[in-house]
């Protein structure tokens, strides 16, 4: 499965750059080496000491703002704690839960000491059975976090590879690019989709992607349970750090 993982995400970093994006795609097709040295430090980084740090029901208890912080958004059991817990290398980091819908605040985790950097688990959105009050509390604390948090380097859209980007994502993509925060499109579950309907899958997104001009035009397929394309993610976390330290 990692193989075919890195092939679509080679494919999709190929096929689907945004237009007017020449300059960052000849950028992302980064030498051998230095690609295997991102995943390298990317490895090394995520084998560190991390921890929960903090928990926001709201707006107003969010912790200071502090070094850089990416963000993992998503649907409701799209995968958002297994996918953290697979990148972390820890199996009970983030709480993963089969009931949709249980995290219903931002939940923080903090890496090595020395990294200055920060992980932050969304709550799920989407989630049509929970009480519409609820429903919206979430979905305004999501929104205003986006809107308002400066040192949120860039957000991890996690799409379910079985299901592909519904209209909840698409308002979500929609926040995002008015609050000018760069975002990427992560596939999860990629192990439990054949190897050509992931292709069409990829495609799509990427088609709809490059009506978002705040997307990140690579888009990385995952697999929480196998481990596929983990090391991608967490070189491109790297590189990150990298641009903004």
């Amino acid at each position: 499965m990692a193989g075919i993982a890195d092939k679509f995400t080679q494919s999709a970093q190929r096929r689907h750059a945004m237009p007017g994006h020449d300059e960052e795609q000849k950028a992302l097709r980064m030498p051998p080496d230095i690609d295997a040295k991102l995943i390298e430090q990317g490895r090394k980084l995520f084998a560190g000491d991390w921890q929960f740090f903090w928990a926001s029901p709201s707006i107003e208890t969010l912790p200071p703002m502090a070094g850089i912080e990416v963000a993992f958004a998503g649907r409701s059991n799209v995968g958002k704690s297994s996918l953290i817990n697979a990148l972390t290398g820890r199996n009970a980091l983030a709480r993963t839960s089969h009931t949709p819908g249980r995290t219903q605040e931002l939940i923080f985790f903090e890496g090595p000491d020395n990294a200055g950097f920060r992980l932050v688990d969304m709550p799920g959105y989407g989630y049509a059975s929970a009480p519409k009050a609820k429903v919206a509390s979430w979905t305004a604390l999501i929104h205003k976090f986006l809107q308002g948090r400066s040192n949120l380097a860039r957000v991890y859209v996690l799409i379910d590879a079985r299901h592909g980007l519904k209209e909840v994502d698409l308002d979500v993509l929609n926040t995002l690019d008015k609050s000018a925060v760069s975002y990427q499109a992560v596939l999860t579950k990629a192990d439990q989709v054949k190897p050509a309907e992931l292709e069409q899958r990829i495609a799509a997104t990427g088609a709809a992607l490059t009506k978002h001009p705040a997307a990140f035009p690579e888009i990385l397929v995952t697999s929480s349970r196998t481990g596929a394309g983990m090391p991608e993610l967490r070189a491109a976390m790297v590189r990150l750090l990298g641009e903004r330290s």
